[in-house]
């Protein structure tokens, strides 16, 4: 590959722009030798079967490399298609709660062994395995964050079956090309639809209502799922404070405290 444009730094790995010999414009990330980069490639090829994301062209112990996605400001337009496309992407399932590849977000491992239902794959896999990886909590927040993480089968809402998930699906891994949005950096399984759509919603993606109008036109969402959503934060919120540390902890758990009291 050609490099063209050195595009900074990520998470400890190099991002460039580039040419391959054969004139395709490519994107690439590459750095320590980490599984991340053939998990993140399955993700993109599992999730690429019924949604818009980059082109795998390589995937390697060091590197990735995706066909590059030219950007475009979004659209009320674009929202609203890309808010049907992900409502389909959700409903083309997963076999399990879990997948068959290692998880990763940003740098931190991920259990993605499947679980029986989603409760316990969200506890397990998900919430509690940060708990003890975040520093800035205290003993009190860990216990909080444990309690709420017990509640978890009462206040989960109607049973589905597992969705087609991003996975890390905040504002910037929704990239706006040719009209609506292509999804990048996945941290892709079979999880609950409701926490694609909470990380949406905890970074401010443009045309959220629009996203979510046109989504639930496709693929209704249950009841009471707005008072979920900081339930579906916990995780994100978590993974903020184990790599942020401090700032992140008051959002944290007041997101807790709401989702104790979903207890009725």
């Amino acid at each position: 590959m050609k490099v063209v444009e050195r595009l900074g730094s990520s998470h400890g790995w190099r991002l460039e722009r580039g040419f391959l010999a054969d004139g395709r414009e490519v994107f690439a990330k590459s750095g320590v030798v980490s599984p991340l980069f053939t998990s993140e490639a399955a993700g993109l090829r599992w999730l690429g079967e019924v949604m818009d994301v980059p082109e795998v062209v390589e995937a390697g112990a060091d590197r990735l490399v995706l066909s590059w996605v030219p950007t475009e400001p979004p659209t009320p337009v674009a929202a609203e298609r890309f808010g049907r496309k992900l409502a389909r992407m959700h409903r083309a399932g997963a076999d399990a709660f879990g997948a068959p590849w290692p998880g990763f977000i940003a740098e931190l491992p991920m259990d993605n062994s499947p679980a029986p239902d989603w409760p316990a794959f969200y506890a397990s896999r998900r919430v509690l395995p940060f708990v003890r990886q975040a520093a800035a909590l205290t003993a009190g927040d860990r216990d909080r964050v444990e309690q709420a993480a017990a509640i978890f089968p009462e206040i989960s809402g109607p049973e589905e079956p597992p969705a087609r998930i991003h996975g890390d699906l905040w504002s910037g891994n929704v990239l706006w090309s040719g009209g609506t949005g292509v999804l990048i950096d996945p941290a892709a399984h079979g999880g609950h639809r409701e926490s694609d759509l909470a990380m949406l919603g905890l970074f401010g993606v443009p045309y959220l209502d629009r996203i979510l109008g046109a989504y639930q036109e496709e693929h209704p969402l249950a009841d009471g799922w707005r008072e979920r959503v900081p339930l579906h934060q916990l995780h994100p919120l978590l993974v903020h404070v184990v790599l942020f540390g401090e700032s992140y902890r008051g959002q944290l758990m007041r997101a807790v405290d709401r989702v104790l009291g979903l207890r009725r």
